[in-house]
């Protein structure tokens, strides 16, 4: 059995000879199947407030749901980097409980580092997080947390303060960042000029690796789907095929037969 990849190992993988994968997980199951394929990194992302709960944005999801969802990958993943996010407001509250917070993560599931949103703004704490043992992944660019700030999903074209970011969260010690909805040229730009792997979304194909959500690959999805979404698979339409015909069987008498009953 391979080991488990580190953050350490992660962050070494810049400019090696192939692209870094990165998917989202929220359960047990879809997690372990995730990490059979080979993915380096899972990520329990906040979009789970979206994909898994039904709200509009990232905001509602709690830190208790975030160890929760968390505790299933983690007990479900051998092989990939396991990061969870930091919901809002967890790390906004100073240093001290942002420590706290993420502290939990770590005791309280078998994932190894936590992702949180911001740059400049954030770079004491993401200082604070790794001089406290904790591995930080960065996030620069659409902040989903600060959607209300931002006016809305958009993409982030200040090329200054967008670099500004990327090179903060770099120096205060995070070992990778997500760059999310930036231009191709700018994101580029960034993955030349920081030492550590950045992971695009939205971002082009220059960044050192890339993420989605799960459910958007495999086509589990329902109302707007984003540009940069790529789907490898129609599980929705085969999930609506498969429960029509059961729903079918059943009310006909066809399911169950003999081979589905006990003597």
């Amino acid at each position: 059995m391979p080991e488990q990849l580190t953050a350490p190992r992660f962050a070494a993988m810049k400019g090696g000879d192939r692209k870094i994968s990165v998917l989202t997980a929220y359960d047990y199951t879809m997690a372990k199947l995730v990490d059979s394929c080979g993915i380096e990194g899972i990520l329990v992302g906040d979009s789970l407030s979206m994909v898994v709960q039904g709200h509009q944005n990232t905001l509602p999801v709690s830190m208790d749901e975030m160890i929760y969802h968390a505790g299933m990958v983690g007990r479900a993943v051998e092989n990939a980097l396991v990061i969870v996010d930091l919901p809002f407001p967890s790390y906004h509250l100073g240093r001290h409980k942002a420590i706290e917070n993420a502290g939990r993560i770590l005791k309280q599931t078998r994932c190894q580092a936590v992702k949180l949103e911001g740059g400049v703004e954030q770079a004491d704490t993401i200082a604070a997080l790794v001089q406290a043992g904790i591995p930080v992944m960065a996030h620069v660019g659409l902040r989903p947390q600060s959607v209300h700030q931002l006016g809305g999903y958009r993409v982030q074209r200040d090329r200054q303060q967008l670099l500004a970011d990327a090179q903060a969260a770099e120096h205060a010690g995070a070992f990778a960042m997500v760059l999310e909805c930036v231009p191709t040229a700018i994101a580029t730009e960034i993955t030349q000029k920081v030492s550590i792997p950045t992971i695009g979304i939205g971002a082009g194909p220059e960044c050192d690796g890339q993420v989605l959500v799960i459910n958007d690959v495999v086509g589990l999805t329902s109302g707007y789907v984003p540009k940069f979404v790529k789907a490898y698979a129609d599980l929705g339409k085969t999930i609506t095929e498969a429960v029509t015909a059961y729903r079918d069987e059943v009310r006909s008498g066809a399911f169950p037969t003999k081979e589905q009953s006990y003597e």
